[in-house]
């Protein structure tokens, strides 16, 4: 295959305070903020990092690229949260890779459910979650009357 250089992509895992994970979520909040207008500072607020103990940068040819953590919402359950690829490198699975670490880091702390939530003007997320086995449920505490949101969940064990 010539002319075609393959990158690859290295996924770690850290926590919240890793200077690469901050800056993804700087953009990621910079990118929400244009698709939820007047409805970013409600979102906002439930998207802190502080409270994360768990997340994972993507490497692409050692650059970040791509990001997503994991937060205990109760025991048992694991929320997916900040999930985000840069601009420039959608397209190439890594949003998928990134979950599917995040799945087993979560599997790995004994937790058997995931649930999320995200946008509706955020159709390539909707759609991520979808391929990745993941059901459209009710929305779930904060999101439960928002009408803007869409909240999934996976269960490990269940017929997907």
């Amino acid at each position: 295959m010539r002319g075609l250089k393959l990158q690859m992509i290295k996924i770690i895992r850290t926590d919240p305070d890793n200077p690469d994970f901050i800056d993804l979520v700087r953009k990621l909040d910079a990118d929400l903020a244009q698709r939820d207008g007047e409805e970013h500072s409600f979102y906002a607020q439930f998207n802190k990092i502080d409270r994360i103990k768990y997340a994972v940068v993507a490497y692409q040819d050692e650059n970040p690229v791509g990001c997503g953590a994991i937060k205990e919402y109760s025991p048992g359950i694991m929320e997916v949260k900040r999930m985000y690829t840069s601009p420039e490198s959608r397209g190439g699975g890594i949003a998928g890779k990134v979950l599917s670490e995040l799945e087993t880091w979560a599997a790995e702390l004994s937790c058997n459910k995931r649930i999320l939530e995200t946008g509706k003007k955020q159709p390539e997320a909707i759609a991520l979650y979808k391929k990745n086995g993941y059901k459209i449920i009710p929305n779930y505490g904060q999101y439960a009357e928002v009408e803007n949101s869409v909240c999934f969940e996976k269960v490990i064990g269940q017929n997907l």
